[in-house]
This record gives structure tokens, C-alpha cells and sequence, in this order.
């Protein structure tokens, strides 16, 4: 886990855009357990959203894979595994890889077949959600909550405990529900990196990932989320 997240560290610390505590050294501990050792930066108070917003799209337009979309290596996402196997297409890594993953988790656990057969009937139209857009593989943080987001001691965003991967830059706001980005954020964002057609009715789509992952770390409490998000899909898509 400290090698995947020292190798996420890295890459977005050398895109040279937004601060990112530097990666020195990963290792074990006598014993048991493992440590990772990072750059050590002295927080302070934000100055607000919109540098956050400007620097992440600086990260996601200069940290491009030409690899296509996943990583060099498998992470986890909270506790749970993440797969990154390099891929040419993005509905198929974000439906089988995050989507399709966290289904066949929640059927496994709960055995929970009304939120897999609606899920696996949104991968097979999910592409609907897609007209128009022009995807590039973008380095992301790939947890982006509200705990993962810092300021130096100048009052300059800081981000920290990524999972990694490169992917489209609308992924990044999965966690959004959970972090508190305001317009601001989203207006300096939107002037570096402009929003694309459609770009509403994919919100939830990325949401659905970090909620199907909570459910299946933190159980039902997080069911309804997830069903409501399905149930959306299934009307405006008709299915």
C-alpha cells in the first residue's frame, strides 16, 4: 500500500503544479508493519478555493499518460483494492475496473442483486452519457475528499494520501460529496481545463464509485446513496 501511494506521490509531485508532500523512503518495520517517510510540510491556513481549483487542473492538463488509462501500479482506495491495468478506453477501464469492481464486491458481501443487475445495466449504457466528449488519460489524486486537501504555512493547497491513477479529469469529483468544493473552486478549475458537454449528468456517475465503495467498507448506511444514483440512471437513460 505505501509503495502504490509513494509511487502516486511521486508522479504528482513531479508534474510540478500543485504542492504534494515529496516521497522519500518505504520500507518494513522489524516485526511487523511497514512505514513510508515523506517531505514534511508546515500547515497553515487556506486562502480559500480557488487556488486549489486553478492548480488541480494544472496537475490533470500537464499529467498525461500516452499509455491510455491506469497506472503503473495497483493501489487501494480506502481499504479496498484498486486494479490499474493500462487500458485504450475509458468506458471499459471505468466500467470494469471501478464500476464493475465495486458491483461484483457488493454481490460477494451482501449478495445484493437489485444494486448489481441495476449497475450492470448502466455499464451497458453508461457510453450514452458520453456524446460529444473528448477524454484524455489525466493524472488524478483519485480520492479527493476533504481530509485529503491541506495548506502550506503560505496558505497554498497541499494534497496528500492519493490513489492514483490516470483517468478522465471528471473522476476527480467522485468524492466531491464529501469535500466541500465550492463555485469558486469549480470556476478557476473550469478556466484551465473547460467543462465539457454533458458534464452534469456524469456527476453521479463518478459519485456512484466512492459510495459503492463505502458501502462495501462500511455497509448499509451507504446502500441508499448508491440506489438512488441507479434508480436516476435508470430513468434518465431510459433503461
Amino acid at each position: 500500500m505505501f509503495e502504490a501511494e509513494a509511487v502516486g506521490l511521486d508522479a504528482m509531485h513531479k508534474t510540478n503544479t500543485i504542492r504534494v508532500p515529496k516521497p522519500l523512503k518505504v520500507g518494513p518495520l522489524p516485526g511487523r508493519g511497514s512505514y513510508i517517510i515523506m517531505e514534511f510540510i508546515q500547515f497553515g491556513a487556506s486562502r480559500g478555493q480557488t487556488e486549489l481549483g486553478r492548480k488541480l487542473a494544472e496537475m490533470h492538463k500537464v499529467g498525461v499518460s500516452e499509455k491510455g488509462f491506469g497506472f503503473p501500479v495497483d493501489n487501494t482506495i480506502g481499504s479496498t483494492p484498486q486494479q490499474n491495468p493500462w487500458t485504450d478506453d475509458w468506458i471499459s477501464f471505468y466500467g470494469e475496473h471501478r464500476l464493475g469492481f465495486q458491483l461484483k464486491l457488493a454481490q460477494q458481501q451482501y449478495r445484493d442483486n437489485d444494486v448489481y443487475m441495476k449497475g450492470q445495466k448502466l455499464l451497458q449504457y453508461m457510453h450514452l452519457l458520453f456524446k460529444d466528449v473528448e477524454i484524455t488519460p489525466c493524472l488524478l489524486h483519485g480520492d479527493l475528499w476533504s481530509g485529503n486537501v491541506a495548506a502550506d504555512k503560505e496558505g497554498n493547497p497541499v494534497i496528500l494520501d492519493p490513489a492514483c491513477y490516470y483517468g478522465h479529469n471528471e473522476a476527480e469529483f467522485g468524492m466531491s460529496w464529501c469535500a466541500g468544493f465550492g463555485s469558486s473552486f469549480y470556476n478557476a478549475y473550469f478556466e484551465v481545463m473547460p467543462k465539457q458537454p454533458g458534464f452534469e449528468q456524469r456527476t453521479d456517475l463518478y459519485k456512484l464509485y466512492h459510495y459503492l465503495n463505502h458501502y462495501n467498507m462500511f455497509g448499509s448506511g451507504y446502500r441508499s446513496s448508491c440506489t438512488d444514483i441507479l434508480d436516476r440512471y435508470m430513468r434518465l437513460l431510459k433503461l
